[in-house]
């Protein structure tokens, strides 16, 4: 079969890099060579968004979520969240914006944005959703949080993206993104990590409530814990792992 090929292919490995502590824990299991099996974060050049200001505009806070309109991205279940937390906003609470950007692979790819516009009339938020195709314009520097919601994601760049630029993160609570990337950062809660259409629109509603001093302090700690999944930090990561091997060759 091909897993026994997958597994027999693995075992006889000097070396395997990984990208996540999540995917490192699965290849480890599968394999049996943890010695052999060494972790490198993709390499995020986020340095544009680092320079981005942390301050953001107060009158419609505004919320971004950066993937392609495949069916594990889980575009839907942001959509009701976002529905759930718009309704128990009081009238004089800020009403946020939720900022689609993505781009297609195919008919069923837009025929799911299509589904998604629809599902936003009928849940009466409409006037409060955007829809950018093919990545238009991700404008990071204006939205005062990024949202992710796919399952079991091995690393999850724009998550990454998101920090650098100083939007605070609500991810899926799994994988790469909870063993990895949304983690307190010196103390300081970096992001909110959720399952659930629940969780999802409380993470929002405190996202949107928050004064603007404590969103200020998760924002820089977010940005901070961003940098450590820099391009120097997977070649480090790369040589580290490399170097062992050429030096036992020669």
């Amino acid at each position: 079969s091909f897993q026994t090929h997958f597994v027999m292919m693995g075992s006889c490995a000097h070396l395997v890099m990984v990208n996540s502590s999540w995917t490192q824990s699965h290849i480890e299991k599968l394999w049996g060579i943890p010695k052999c099996i060494k972790r490198g974060y993709p390499p995020c050049d986020t340095s544009g968004l680092q320079a981005l200001p942390l301050e953001r505009s107060v009158e419609t806070p505004k919320i971004i979520s950066v993937a392609q309109f495949r069916p594990e991205k889980a575009h839907s279940l942001q959509l009701e969240a976002f529905s759930v937390a718009i309704k128990k906003l009081d009238k004089h609470s800020r009403r946020p914006k939720l900022q689609f950007v993505g781009s297609f692979r195919n008919k069923s790819d837009e025929e799911r944005l299509q589904n998604l516009k629809d599902k936003a009339v009928q849940l009466n938020i409409q006037d409060d959703v955007e829809f950018h195709k093919n990545g238009l314009g991700k404008s990071f520097g204006r939205v005062v949080a990024g949202i992710h919601s796919m399952i079991d994601d091995h690393f999850g760049i724009s998550v990454v993206e998101y920090m650098a630029a100083g939007a605070i993160p609500i991810a899926h609570n799994s994988a790469g993104l909870k063993m990895d990337i949304v983690l307190d950062e010196d103390g300081q809660q970096t992001g909110f990590l959720a399952q659930n259409v629940e969780e999802y629109a409380y993470a929002v509603l405190k996202i949107v409530k928050m004064p603007e001093s404590e969103r200020l302090k998760i924002a820089t700690a977010a940005r901070r814990r961003a940098s450590r999944f820099s391009e120097q930090r997977f070649y480090d990561d790369l040589k580290a792992a490399i170097r062992p091997i050429i030096c036992g060759s020669s």
